[in-house]
């Protein structure tokens, strides 16, 4: 899956380690799939911070003369896609700002449900906003905050908000480290030696060979300076809702996210899928990169045989453009090619992640069936039918626009659209089997609706009116 889920973005913490700026480079670079729009350092050496942001790639933004000038034994990192604010440089995050009582800066995973009207309760009370983004918000309920103590501005800042986040702050001589009480979004905890290290997910310290610790407590608080590391659990205990489409879509397969391995939990999602949704076919293969262990696992658990029928272009970045309509077709096409030595012919299976708008599936099914030359084409999806928006920090389509509520809930019509011989989901429970067989700990309102934050509007509209108020009515 390509075009229509995309999470909000990745954070990572650095203290102790006289090349900070580096190490947050490589971790943000190993974060680079939770978001290609902007990136983000603020680094400080105890007395002075210094920053850079910048839109595009990690690769693009950090050259080695910008690492130069962010000297410091302590960082904060950020890569984002919008989902709060306009996709402007001003959106850009870690999210830096002076008060009266010194500099600070924050960088967050998630969406805030109650971001609006606390921004215009701020604003009633004087407050100036240099963006439209959510965590601009939590920035001046700390600086509103009397104690002078981190911990304390921190928690009366996060004792305000409601929704998804997973944050690190810094200021001139402390780095912190935040999750919300239902732990939504992850967040790990890392050692190099005498650093710490904070970082969405382990894959990032696993580049930078940071040893895994364990992950931060949901409505845990980790504060970091030089007299060591302290834990506050300033709030009560909650259910524990983590998003569960990280262990479907979006976190890397060679992370740990909420203590489980991503790889295994996918071949296990395959393995169910398999049960559940059989089908009479010559072999399997997947949508890369993310359908590839689903596509092994229902392999394995079906007898088949696991071929890469489908090759994907890694050098594709978002910033194609295409030039003319006449030519759009070919979007899909630059991304995948099918080998037709394998296909032509043949029965496939086809496993992907997940279907949300159902443009790009239906494009894959008719190149594996035109292009590739299989005889049926049959497609398999890893997950139940998604048929709610997330307003926990994803970016995703309204509910009218997702293919399930458009086509009416009926498979059937969604596999006439995507042009599929047969089309198979994931249940609920056999994901709830896969993922956490305990039945207990996970967030699944994309699929169910069962939201556990409430929220008393939609957040979409709220999004519009923010990005209307930057750079006006689209």
């Amino acid at each position: 899956m390509f075009d229509d889920w995309k999470e909000a973005c990745g954070i990572v913490g650095i203290y102790g380690h006289p090349e900070a700026s580096k190490l947050a480079y490589l971790a943000l670079y190993a974060l680079q799939h939770r978001g290609q729009e902007s990136g983000g350092i603020v680094t400080s050496n105890g007395r002075l911070m210094c920053s850079h942001r910048a839109m595009g790639l990690v690769q693009d933004i950090f050259k080695q003369e910008i690492l130069l000038q962010l000297p410091g034994h302590m960082a904060i990192g950020h890569v984002r896609y919008s989902t709060a604010g306009a996709s402007l440089l001003k959106n850009a995050q870690p999210f830096a700002a002076d008060s009266s009582r010194g500099r600070m800066a924050v960088a967050h995973n998630g969406n805030l449900v109650n971001a609006r009207e606390l921004r215009e309760e701020l604003e009633e009370n004087g407050a100036i906003f240099q963006s439209s983004m959510d965590t601009e918000v939590i920035a001046h309920l700390m600086a509103a905050a009397r104690s002078n103590r981190l911990v304390d501005k921190i928690t009366h800042a996060l004792d305000k908000i409601e929704g998804s986040y997973s944050l690190v702050f810094l200021t001139e001589n402390q780095l912190a480290a935040a999750r919300d009480p239902y732990g939504i979004r992850p967040l790990a905890l890392g050692r190099l030696g005498e650093a710490v290290v904070f970082a969405s997910e382990t894959c990032a310290l696993d580049l930078i060979g940071a040893e895994y610790v364990r992950e931060i407590e949901p409505g845990e608080v980790v504060v970091v300076d030089d007299q060591g590391m302290e834990s506050f659990r300033p709030f009560a205990p909650r259910p524990r809702k983590s998003c569960i489409f990280e262990h479907i879509y979006f976190a890397r397969p060679d992370s740990t996210v909420f203590g489980r391995n991503v790889y295994r939990t996918r071949i296990r999602l395959g393995e169910q899928l398999a049960q559940e949704q059989p089908a009479k076919a010559d072999l399997v293969i997947a949508v890369p990169d993310s359908g590839r262990p689903a596509a092994m696992g229902y392999a394995r658990a079906s007898g088949l045989i696991y071929e890469e029928g489908l090759i994907r272009n890694h050098y594709v970045g978002r910033t194609f453009i295409e030039p003319s309509d006449s030519i759009r077709h070919f979007g899909v096409k630059i991304k995948l090619n099918p080998v037709r030595e394998l296909l032509a012919g043949k029965r496939v299976v086809v496993v992907d992640d997940s279907i949300v708008r159902g443009t790009t599936s239906r494009k894959i099914v008719s190149m594996i069936r035109e292009q590739g030359g299989a005889r049926e084409v049959h497609m398999r999806i890893s997950s139940p039918p998604i048929s709610h928006s997330c307003f926990y920090g994803i970016d995703t389509p309204t509910r009218e626009e997702l293919i399930f509520n458009s086509r009416e809930g009926e498979v059937n019509k969604i596999r006439e659209f995507i042009g599929a011989d047969s089309l198979g989901y994931l249940s609920l429970s056999g994901l709830w089997q896969a993922v956490a067989p305990e039945g207990l700990g996970y967030c699944d309102a994309c699929f169910s609706g069962h939201y556990p934050i409430e929220f008393a509007e939609s957040l979409r509209q709220k999004q519009m009116d923010l990005f209307i108020r930057e750079v006006g009515r689209p």
